[in-house]
């Protein structure tokens, strides 16, 4: 990684990132919370007597299969522009790093 650092770019790969990223982890922790309320429907719509196996109906239910796949991919999404940032905020880190390292060459040749 010879080349030179941009900080404008990274910053604004941030700006546009963040909203994208706020908006994933908001779908994300929706469907973590609205998995239990799922679950509990399906439940209370299971023709079984017994909670064990009212359970099992929810979670064998279609329906709750397909949540559970909505969460994997919102979770895959999430991570995916988390990292995004993250590199941002690393590159950031790198350049002011190397500034600093020019500035302390540069006063050492002066």
């Amino acid at each position: 990684m010879n080349k030179p650092i941009d900080p404008t770019t990274w910053l604004d790969l941030m700006t546009d990132t963040a909203p994208r990223f706020a908006k994933a982890k908001a779908e994300r922790v929706y469907l973590e919370e609205y998995r239990k309320s799922l679950k509990a429907i399906l439940m209370k719509a299971s023709q079984s007597k017994t909670s064990v196996a009212q359970e099992a109906d929810a979670y064998s239910d279609p329906t709750y299969i397909q949540h559970i796949q909505a969460l994997k991919i919102a979770v895959h999404g999430e991570e995916a522009l988390r990292w995004k940032l993250v590199t941002a905020q690393t590159a950031i880190e790198v350049w002011r790093s190397q500034e600093s390292s020019n500035r302390m060459i540069d006063r050492a040749t002066s």
